[in-house]
């Protein structure tokens, strides 16, 4: 209801309760009182009610809407444009085939290469690090990345740019440099499974607070305030996208990148994973803008048709008037009566 309807419904519900209060001392008839309470209960009931968890619109919501916010959200687009294609340009400058031969080490620095090569110079399950331990020191370790590009996109969007540009430049790097060791076998094994999850998880969090840190530049008439808090909501969907993508990630590089099963069995779940994130973001996100003009062409037609009331409080809808027929007047009878 709108601000009006609820001024006139709170009005309504004290009328009820007072004519209640006096059909009890006045001792009206048992039908009367009958009535006013269950008249006064519904209210108090629309009045006082809790919301509880609906969970009617969730496959609503996962499926349809939040997909096609995905796909169509400058934020995302834009923040993918940042990592990706300098991600794969910074691989290329790092890689044997770079026209700059020391890019990677001016970039990570001598001593993170050193730490790079002998991190990921042994079997995979031979290491320390695994399972449940792994798991939740990977979610730390990821969670704390995914909170740097979103509070930096913060600061005005510009913030974000940037933390999204060194990510994608850094990791880019280190991909690059670890195919020119000597044996980079060990490396992609351990990043193969859990890497589609991951850097997709830095795009959506670093999309999510540019979204906001735009809305502070350009608020669409609202005060910056209040354009947040509006931005605020319609990123959220965006955000927790990343962050399940950042736990899915973590499981997967706590359990299955750092053991000793099979390099095919580790390229299958990244396939997997890949072809997972394309079709909730892609597939059903492109669906259902073909679903929704359908939807709006039937709204058009349907919205010829004369408005129901929704709601007891609502106006009635105004009557269509229907034409009278018209007579012509009759002749004055005898004695000057007209019937």
């Amino acid at each position: 209801l709108d601000a009006r309807r609820r001024v006139e419904f709170a009005a309504l519900y004290r009328a009820a309760c007072a004519d209640l209060s006096l059909a009890d001392t006045y001792h009206l008839p048992a039908d009367t009182v009958r009535y006013l309470n269950q008249l006064v209960g519904r209210a108090h009931n629309q009045l006082y009610r809790t919301h509880k968890l609906e969970t009617g619109g969730w496959a609503d919501t996962l499926f349809r809407k939040v997909p096609q916010q995905l796909f169509h959200d400058r934020a995302v687009r834009l923040a993918s444009l940042l990592f990706w294609g300098p991600f794969l340009a910074s691989m290329f400058l790092a890689s044997n085939y770079s026209p700059v031969p020391d890019f990677a080490e001016e970039l990570i620095g001598e001593d993170g290469i050193l730490d790079m090569e002998n991190m990921h110079s042994q079997e995979l399950g031979s290491g320390d690090v695994q399972g449940g331990i792994g798991s939740g020191f990977y979610i730390h370790h990821n969670a704390s990345i995914g909170i740097r590009c979103f509070v930096w996109g913060l600061v005005f969007g510009i913030g974000g740019m940037f933390e999204t540009l060194f990510n994608a430049v850094y990791l880019g790097a280190v991909f690059g440099h670890m195919t020119t060791v000597a044996n980079p076998r060990y490396f992609f094994e351990f990043v193969t499974a859990h890497g589609p999850f991951e850097l997709t998880a830095i795009v959506l969090c670093a999309a999510a607070g540019m979204k906001m840190g735009f809305s502070l530049v350009s608020t669409g008439g609202l005060r910056r305030l209040d354009a947040l808090a509006k931005t605020a909501r319609e990123s959220m969907p965006i955000l927790f996208t990343g962050v399940l993508l950042f736990i899915a990630a973590a499981f997967i590089e706590g359990f299955l990148s750092p053991s000793a099963a099979p390099y095919e069995a580790k390229a299958f779940v990244a396939m997997l994973s890949t072809l997972l994130l394309l079709g909730y973001m892609v597939v059903l996100g492109y669906s259902q803008q073909e679903g929704d003009a359908g939807v709006l062409a039937t709204r058009g037609a349907a919205a010829a048709k004369p408005a129901e009331r929704a709601s007891p409080f609502d106006d009635p809808p105004t009557p269509t008037p229907t034409p009278t027929p018209t007579s012509a007047p009759r002749a004055p009878q005898p004695g000057g009566a007209t019937p």
